[in-house]
């Protein structure tokens, strides 16, 4: 059995801090669900589970990692600050408003109306800012430094990227004897969180959109680099880079990374709507368009796992 703790080099997430994190934050995220599909669902020689996280709050996996940070730290009159595309600005304002604070969010001009609407549902302040996360970023810490609010990152933070590996955790106890986990990638918190809790003991796979091929491309240059970041999936995935504290665990743990192209993005997304009846953003669609389209081929009876982790899709546009 794989030792609890990571050792390798780098300020890496331990199993142990992720069950901390787990026991944490149990009565404020849910248990979400696994779909087990029939054998040659899709056509595919696999048996795939499909860990429905679109059913967590508020659409994704990223109250677990909002909570953990929370619920870890001194928040004072401030409140909290984040930047989003969207879906981890609704996890910080959702956790904030359930435990009594205040929350700012800073979201660029490419989130879609559903996001920025949701967010003040949630009681957020909400600023749309700049073209890209990055530039909403920028935003959001220079205004940190003039409240003092409690800035929460979306994935370059120890306590977030805990958080989100309670999603692996969770899978494992649902699932057992998996041999492989499908994850999209955006900055890189879930697929951080999810390699420090499985490490080698099953293939972790991460799954990026050709327009926004940060971990492919910081894998293959050895480092953390810029990329130009566009297509369908930007405002879930368009992370110029990946983050500086789960790049250390993918070079170890990840297998490999896979990059899909819209149409098998939008693919992914029609596929989901007409055979099983689940809705998804086109992020929370990534995974599962590598294995349809074939880009990640398991081998014959391969016990797959696939994370849906987007649920906020602009339904105005949505292709049924």
């Amino acid at each position: 059995m794989a030792s609890l703790a990571v050792t390798h080099r780098g300020n890496m997430i331990s199993r142990i801090e992720i069950q901390d994190a787990a026991r944490r934050i149990s009565r404020h995220v849910r248990r979400t669900p696994v779909m087990a599909l029939e054998d040659g669902a899709f056509g595919i020689n696999a048996r795939i589970f499909l860990k429905l996280e679109g059913l967590q709050h508020t659409g994704s996996f990223k109250p677990r990692g909002a909570f953990n940070c929370l619920l870890s730290s001194q928040v004072s009159d401030a409140g909290v600050i984040a930047a989003s595309g969207g879906n981890h600005g609704a996890a910080v304002a959702y956790a904030a408003r359930q435990l009594g604070h205040r929350a700012e969010i800073f979201v660029p001009t490419i989130s879609s109306p559903n996001k920025v609407e949701r967010l003040k549902q949630y009681e957020a302040t909400v600023n749309v800012i700049g073209r890209d996360y990055a530039e909403a970023l920028a935003a959001s810490r220079e205004r940190a430094t003039q409240t003092g609010a409690l800035e929460i990152h979306a994935y370059d933070d120890p306590r977030v990227l805990a958080g989100q590996g309670t999603l692996a955790l969770e899978f494992e106890e649902q699932v057992r004897g998996l041999e492989s986990v499908l994850i999209g990638v955006g900055g890189g918190g879930l697929i951080g969180g999810v390699s420090a809790w499985y490490q080698d003991r099953l293939r972790v796979v991460g799954v990026e959109p050709e327009g926004a091929p940060s971990l492919f491309k910081a894998l293959e240059a050895g480092r953390v680099v810029e990329v130009e970041t566009g297509g369908i999936a930007a405002d879930s995935l368009g992370a110029r880079r990946v983050g500086e504290l789960m790049f250390p665990i993918a070079q170890r743990f990840v297998h490999r990374m896979s990059l899909v192209s819209d149409e098998q993005i939008v693919n992914a997304q029609r596929l989901l709507w007409q055979k099983l009846r689940v809705i998804v953003e086109p992020g929370g669609a990534t995974a599962l368009a590598a294995l349809l389209a074939g880009v990640y081929q398991p081998h014959p009876g391969e016990r797959v796992g696939v994370v849906i982790c987007g649920a906020n899709a602009e339904l105005s546009t949505f292709p049924a």
